[in-house]
């Protein structure tokens, strides 16, 4: 059986439906430390009764004294500063849930805005570090505005037309020549963070076909 796991972060909590979906038909759920407070606030409204998460993970820094006794049955604390908790959360997910098929990341952004940028770049992170492809695991982050994933080679999808798409990529090597965009981005050089932004998808069906191997982020809205 496959499985889909939610792992929701302490930034701004979901509040439109479709994360709030996920969070529903999810066969597990992760909290990063103190989103157990706003995932235990948020459960009723989204369950029709008051749940928990199936498991917290983090150092434990932003969780009050009380809750941790109260819910030491299910926090796994993780001391080392090294990395922070969506990827201690997502790291103990690929190595302790087995058929792993979806992991939607929830509440990464929308608070402070290092931490925002630190999450989603950590997407690009996840995909170098493990074969995600290979392992048949795809991953998503998912606010109230955006679905962000990271790409590693040519890829090509059905977004339908008119879909607003940005793409980021640190490596100012690479070159994407697109179809189905309405800007092609044939000629950009990453360079900045702007420079194959708000684009728009011409048609139902996008490729874009890299010039080597690399790394790059896809936000749609």
């Amino acid at each position: 059986m496959h499985k889909t796991v939610v792992i929701i972060c302490d930034g701004r909590f979901p509040k439109s439906d479709y994360p709030r979906y996920l969070i529903r038909c999810a066969d597990f759920v992760i909290c990063c430390d103190g989103a157990l407070q706003k995932f235990i606030r948020n459960s009723e409204a989204i369950f029709g009764e008051k749940k928990l998460p199936d498991v917290v993970v983090g150092d434990m820094d932003s969780l009050p004294q009380s809750l941790r006794k109260r819910h030491s049955d299910i926090i796994v604390q993780i001391d080392e500063q090294e990395h922070n908790d969506q990827t201690k959360a997502f790291r103990w997910a690929i190595e302790n849930i087995k058929d792993i098929s979806q992991i939607y990341i929830l509440g990464a952004t929308g608070e402070r805005e290092d931490h925002t940028i630190g999450n989603i770049s950590l997407l690009m992170e996840y995909a170098r570090t493990y074969d995600l492809e290979g392992m048949g695991i795809n991953v998503e982050m998912v606010s109230d505005h955006a679905t962000i994933f990271a790409i590693t080679d040519t890829f090509e999808m059905d977004c339908g037309e008119g879909r607003r798409i940005s793409i980021f990529s640190p490596d100012n090597s690479l070159r994407i020549c697109s179809e189905g965009l309405e800007w092609p981005t044939d000629g950009v050089v990453f360079d900045n963070w702007w420079k194959a932004t708000l684009n728009r998808a011409s048609q139902d069906h996008i490729k874009l076909t890299f010039s080597h191997r690399s790394i790059a982020l896809i936000m749609m809205n």
